[in-house]
């Protein structure tokens, strides 16, 4: 069974940076992918980035140039630079078994199958 735990969430001050985790394990096959996605109150979920295991990436283009994703050792990070009041919402790291197939459509959150508990980032003064 996958599981997904992030961390580092917390409170950041408009153009803090933060750094998010996510720790996976349960993985049958060395081919893995793994999206980061955020949801605001009232609003839908949404891809911000991802990562799999031969190193491809993609980011939102709201967060190019200023979060940064990797991974070492099925641990995935997501470092946050630059961030805005409106970025405050609940972070989640999410997987499936075909993810590393995903490609152009990692965005989308209705193809993943396993998802962490999430943590909550507020930006806030």
């Amino acid at each position: 069974q996958v599981q997904l735990v992030e961390s580092g969430g917390g409170l950041v001050q408009p153009g803090g940076s933060l750094r998010l985790s996510c720790a996976a394990s349960g993985f049958t096959s060395d081919r893995f992918a793994i999206g980061w996605f955020r949801q605001a109150p009232g609003k839908e979920r949404e891809g911000v980035a991802f990562i799999s295991s031969s190193g491809v990436t993609y980011y939102a283009d709201s967060v190019k140039g200023r979060f940064t994703i990797s991974e070492d050792n099925v641990m995935v990070s997501l470092q946050r630079n630059s961030l805005k009041f409106e970025e405050t919402a609940v972070y989640y790291c999410a997987t499936d078994e075909d993810a590393w197939r995903f490609g152009g459509t990692w965005y989308d959150s209705r193809l993943y199958e396993y998802w962490g508990q999430g943590t909550q980032v507020t930006v806030s003064v």
